[in-house]
């Protein structure tokens, strides 16, 4: 019983690493690939500044949703995961 719940537990904490390790990976790309655009959308058009600016901004802001949702995900499988699969091996055992 106690290395089931060993197992439980430790497929918990990898995948919150997992989940975190490439949800952070994405956005981080994203977010660089568009400040990259945008620095060479201003750099060529220097007039477009503001809204160049503004929409990269908001894309940014869509794009970090990303880390944080697989951030929720994570502390999820930390804290609720590990209590609820644990219940259900008491249970069936």
């Amino acid at each position: 019983m106690e290395l089931a719940i060993a197992i439980v537990l430790g497929c918990c904490a990898l995948s919150a690493g997992i989940c975190m390790g490439v949800g952070a990976i994405g956005p981080a790309f994203g977010e660089g690939n568009a400040v990259a655009r945008s620095c060479e959308a201003i750099g060529r058009q220097p007039e477009s500044k503001s809204a160049v600016t503004s929409t990269m901004i908001m894309g940014c802001a869509i794009t970090e949703t990303t880390g944080i949702y697989s951030l929720v995900i994570a502390i999820l499988l930390i804290f609720v995961a590990p209590n609820l699969f644990v219940n259900i091996l008491k249970n069936a055992l």
